[in-house]
């Protein structure tokens, strides 16, 4: 099995076939959450690119620093491929458990006899789960 990247990363794919498959796990799922954060930072730096009269006036700051996020975001994502046929290799289906979740979430009231009288909320997502 060969992958080329086209991003430098800290491992190759034959470096991630060697490591065992809860340590793959947990670095897909790492990563997963830094793109999601990352994504969120992008939504709000492209508002305040958005709000600039006209893209030549945007702050250049904030452009770099959009754009530099776009490439974290391009290596993080080939890095988690890299470590989804890592799995492969070693027989691990690799899912729909390990794609980032994209959907959209409502807040659902928690019930109102909690055993210890707090209020909490629960998170009700587009696949059916639940987040406490």
């Amino acid at each position: 099995m060969e992958h080329r990247p086209r991003y430098n990363q800290p491992f190759t794919l034959s470096e991630a076939i060697v490591l065992d498959v809860s340590t793959l796990s947990e670095e897909i799922t790492r990563l997963q959450y830094s793109i999601k954060r990352l994504r969120e930072t992008q939504e709000a730096l492209k508002g305040l690119i958005d709000e600039a009269v006209s893209p030549e006036t945007a702050d250049a700051e904030i452009v770099q620093a959009f754009n530099e996020n776009q490439d974290v975001i391009g290596s993080q994502e080939e890095r988690i491929l890299i470590l989804k046929l890592a799995l492969a290799d070693k027989g691990i289906s690799t899912g729909s458990h390990y794609e980032l979740d994209t959907g959209t979430s409502k807040v659902v009231k928690a019930p109102p006899h909690h055993p210890n009288g707090e209020e909490h909320a629960i998170v009700e997502d587009d696949s059916g789960g639940f987040h406490l």
